[in-house]
């Protein structure tokens, strides 16, 4: 038999001792590792887009899925799209609104759009609560948005019926915000020289 040339390793030689010596200390690090995790309710509200913050303890407000709602277009049996959403806090009440751009799903061409204003209603339906653009009005969405509380829109028009489907001729940038109880209208003014 070879001896080593090392020294004798005293501690490889275990005893029970030893034995409850590990398993205090890994039932501390274990511990100390439960005690150290990240808030659970503040790290699912960061990481989901549509929610807002909460207040008071009470859990955070969903915006409605406009996927799940029914909106007031005329398709004549085909099936409408959401071509454009966007979600904010419209009224001020700590939850939140989705404001979402429908058509109906034509085929080809531009069909008009409609932007409706949702909030989730009793169960699980979202409820339209307000109608922007009517798609009557024969306009398509362009730029579109919701900041601080402002939805802003660039509406694109026709002139005559003479004007291509796929070529509006008139555009004008618009915003609503929520004032006295209803959605307020305003034109935002072209750039000078425009």
């Amino acid at each position: 038999m070879q001896t080593s040339e090392l020294p004798d390793l005293a501690h490889t030689d275990t005893k029970p001792l030893h034995w409850l010596a590990t398993a205090t200390a890994m039932a501390a690090v274990i511990a100390a590792a439960g005690a150290l995790q990240p808030d659970p309710v503040a790290s699912a509200s960061a990481s989901t887009p549509h929610r807002t913050a909460t207040r008071h303890g009470t859990p955070a407000a969903t915006a409605p899925d406009p996927a799940r709602a029914t909106f007031p277009l005329d398709c004549a049996g085909l099936d409408s799209t959401v071509a454009k959403q966007a979600t904010g806090d419209l009224d001020g009440d700590a939850r939140p609104e989705t404001v979402a751009v429908v058509h109906c799903a034509a085929g080809s061409g531009t069909p008009p759009s409609g932007v409706y204003v949702l909030t989730n209603g009793t169960g699980t339906t979202p409820r339209v609560v307000a109608t922007l653009v009517d798609p009557a009005q024969k306009m398509s969405i362009g730029d579109f948005g919701v900041r601080d509380g402002i939805i802003s829109a660039t509406l694109l028009g026709y002139s005559s019926t003479e004007v291509p489907r796929c070529c509006p001729d008139q555009r004008e940038e618009v915003t609503w915000q929520w004032r006295g109880g209803a959605f307020v209208r305003a034109t935002v003014p072209a750039p000078a020289g425009a």
